[in-house]
């Protein structure tokens, strides 16, 4: 048998708050990853003009409202987000940028841990992400 929860529209509210409150509690993403080399926007751009992989590893709402240009969308929470998968797309030894949306979004911070972890060798961890190469007047998409 099925079950359904419905929940009133100020129990949705109190939902709603409580989850931000754990968001919020866990602060910023951390300023550095082990393996990998953090970089600001102007380092990103020169690495984007170096033909450089980018990973935008936000969830799917945040990549339609726009992105770094050719940027690979894997979304750091989905499965896809494996070697097998990213290896079809990106070497090894190929320089790969992970990036979301600035030091409250942890999703950048741990898809360069996991590229460090499956092997890559030259990981860029970009905290301040895709607002910053945006406020930046740098090309979106």
């Amino acid at each position: 048998m099925k079950r359904h929860l419905i929940l009133s529209q100020g129990m949705t509210l109190a939902l709603s708050w409580l989850v931000s409150l754990s968001v919020l509690a866990a602060g910023p993403s951390a300023e550095t990853v082990e393996g990998a080399k953090t970089i600001d926007a102007q380092e990103a751009k020169a690495l984007w003009l170096k033909g450089a992989a980018f990973i935008d590893t936000r969830s799917s709402s945040d990549w339609e409202t726009g992105r770094i240009p050719g940027a690979l969308h894997i979304n750091v929470k989905n499965p896809e987000f494996n070697p097998n998968y990213i290896g079809q797309y990106v070497a090894k030894d190929q320089p790969v940028v992970s990036y979301c949306n600035a030091e409250l979004c942890h999703r950048a911070q741990k898809g360069a841990e996991l590229l460090v972890k499956f092997g890559y060798t030259q990981v860029y961890y970009f905290r301040l992400g895709f607002p910053s190469w945006k406020n930046a007047q740098f090309p979106y998409e």
